[in-house]
């Protein structure tokens, strides 16, 4: 997939009214062209599978429906990574999410989820080939 600079803004308001109507709140998100991040209060309403699940679907069908802004979209990948995180890490997180393009310039991808998954302590999470 690729999110362009010039239709970027679009697609992260279409989430933000996503997220809004799921009666979360949204701390921060950015991303690049392959993938985006999250810092979102989930509401003690909806899980965070449930709010995955719907925030992928909507936005799947109106990323397709925007094919021509979009034209490069085949779909969300099969997973996601997603963690909890205190009050404490809060902002240096907002930090990281809203650097994702110079930090990218350092790490790749697959770089980038061994670190997190050093970092949280969990398991190397196998990335699809």
């Amino acid at each position: 997939m690729a999110i362009t600079e010039q239709n970027k803004r679009v697609l992260y308001n279409y989430i933000y009214g996503i997220i809004k109507a799921k009666g979360c709140y949204l701390i921060r998100m950015n991303g690049i062209p392959n993938h985006i991040h999250l810092l979102v209060d989930l509401s003690p309403e909806i899980s965070l599978s449930n709010f995955m699940r719907d925030l992928r679907r909507s936005s799947s069908l109106w990323l397709k429906e925007n094919k021509p802004y979009f034209p490069r979209f085949d779909g969300w990948g099969k997973e996601y990574y997603a963690y909890s995180c205190s009050a404490r890490d809060k902002e240096a997180i907002k930090t990281y999410i809203k650097n994702q393009e110079v930090h990218h310039r350092v790490y790749t991808f697959d770089e980038e989820m061994s670190r997190l998954s050093i970092a949280n302590d969990t398991p190397d999470i196998p990335l699809p080939d």
